[in-house]
């Protein structure tokens, strides 16, 4: 770490160079600067979590070793980010922190220095997800009754979660935001409950007046929401909240209510459809197939719990002018660290970014050591990225490692590049914004692998323990 520093200090002192206290010359630090290869190393059995390496250089030499190489030349997406979700339970545990560690942990989440991983995205529930401590909308009402004007809408049951947010935009005021709801208002859906059922058709333009409200309603408390889905896990009507809403019907309520009404109140947001699993590529195709639907779509998103990751391809390949967002994988309570950080990384980081998704995001951010709170009929066994388990301690879970391997190293704004892959490597290459070269790698193999990073003619020999993932910035 001391030459790490010293390295920092002369990249920052560039412009000093030639003066009698650094007899360097300006081409000379900018050849150690460019030859230079940091990394970030996560090994599966937990005895390195995201902890910097002895850094390691280019060299004009070659060897017989495996081959990692990165292209710049080949551009594929920009990402907008990576994260969670901040449920209202995950709000909740964080507020039992004391003031100080409070502070220190969403600096650390959302922070830029040092000692931060810089979560650049985040998904929020419109009204309750299963993991907030009660089911509830921004228009309840007494059974029998409706609300069609939506007088009676009100953000107060989110009113700790804005002001978490807003504590978050002041740590990171570029963070982007994505919403969905798991149930509409129970007074809008035929079976009456917050469990099931479907959105009545007669309500299809009051509900989209509904997410109007949310996102007017969140501005005003300086919260921009980029995107929006018009349901969470459409196809899943068994969770608590949750509701059932098919293709035909998702087409239809965007194409006639959500989309015109938007466009009606000016309002920017990007209306992403699906928001489910990999298995189902159908469900967005039949939807941008649809071609009024289609002009007020910006793209589809995704979960993990069923199907091939390589499914958003299939989306992207026919709609290659929309875009692909990875909203949700959850680690769970029976899951280990070495089997979650493995498969995530493989199939979430590296296998979403590979496939054309702008995001990857892990499921709940924060809970309790039950994992809790969730609602009756919620998850009970969703793992947190943070435990937190009393006003002065908080546990880092495997979540946090795997996207921090990212987060903390791929800014938004950055742009996936190409790279190769092997029998046992996994890897993603990303140009930062500043023009940073990123290189993510996963060994699936249970045995040390060597290879060759090959970039611009010349190689940077490493190796990376089995069922590891590391990060290299060059």
């Amino acid at each position: 770490m001391k030459f790490h520093n010293l390295y920092s200090f002369f990249k920052g002192t560039a412009l000093l160079c030639g003066v009698v206290l650094f007899p360097l010359s300006c081409t000379s630090v900018a050849q150690k600067k460019g030859n230079e290869v940091h990394y970030w190393l996560t090994k599966g059995d937990e005895s390195i979590k995201l902890q910097p390496q002895t850094p390691i250089r280019f060299v004009n030499t070659s060897n017989n070793f495996q081959n990692i190489e990165i292209d710049d030349t080949q551009k594929f997406q920009y990402i907008d980010g990576f994260g969670y979700t901040l449920t209202g339970g995950s709000v909740e545990v964080i507020n039992h922190l004391s003031p100080v560690k409070r502070k220190a942990l969403l600096n650390e989440l959302f922070g830029n220095d040092k000692n931060s991983i810089s979560i650049s995205y985040l998904r929020l529930s419109i009204g309750a997800s299963d993991l907030d401590g009660e089911v509830f909308s921004y228009n309840d009402l007494p059974e029998g009754e409706t609300d069609i004007s939506l007088s009676k809408f009100s953000l107060v049951k989110d009113k700790d979660l804005i002001a978490m947010l807003k504590e978050i935009l002041a740590l990171n005021p570029k963070i982007k935001i994505i919403a969905t709801p798991w149930s509409a208002p129970v007074w809008m859906k035929d079976n009456g409950k917050s469990k099931g059922g479907s959105l009545k058709p007669e309500f299809y333009e009051t509900y989209a007046r509904y997410f109007v409200k949310y996102i007017q309603g969140m501005k005003k408390e300086g919260i921009t929401i980029d995107a929006v889905t018009p349901q969470n896990e459409p196809l899943h009507p068994g969770n608590n909240p949750s509701m059932y809403m098919s293709s035909d019907q998702q087409r239809d309520f965007i194409k006639g209510y959500l989309g015109p009404v938007f466009k009606n109140n000016k309002i920017k947001t990007k209306i992403v459809v699906y928001d489910h699993n990999c298995n189902k590529p159908e469900y967005a195709l039949d939807i941008l197939k649809d071609t009024e639907a289609y002009q007020y779509i910006d793209g589809s998103a995704f979960h993990l719990y069923e199907g091939d990751i390589s499914a958003l391809s299939t989306v992207h390949d026919a709609f290659p002018d929309k875009n692909l967002y990875f909203t949700e994988q959850w680690t769970g309570s029976k899951g280990t660290f070495n089997e979650d950080l493995n498969w995530h990384m493989k199939n979430v980081i590296i296998g979403s970014m590979r496939n054309w998704s702008k995001t990857a995001l892990e499921w709940n951010l924060a809970n309790d050591p039950k994992y809790g709170p969730h609602t009756d009929g919620g998850c009970t066994e969703c793992k947190g990225a943070i435990t937190v388990s009393d006003r002065d301690n908080f546990t880092r879970n495997v979540a946090y490692y795997i996207v921090a391997h990212a987060s903390k190293f791929v800014p938004a704004g950055s742009q996936r590049i190409a790279s190769t892959q092997t029998k046992y490597l996994s890897t993603a290459a990303f140009k930062t914004p500043t023009g940073k070269t990123v290189l993510i790698v996963h060994n699936d193999h249970k045995v040390i692998e060597n290879f060759n990073i090959k970039f611009a003619g010349k190689i940077a020999t490493v190796n990376i323990p089995g069922q590891s993932a590391a990060t290299y910035i060059f």
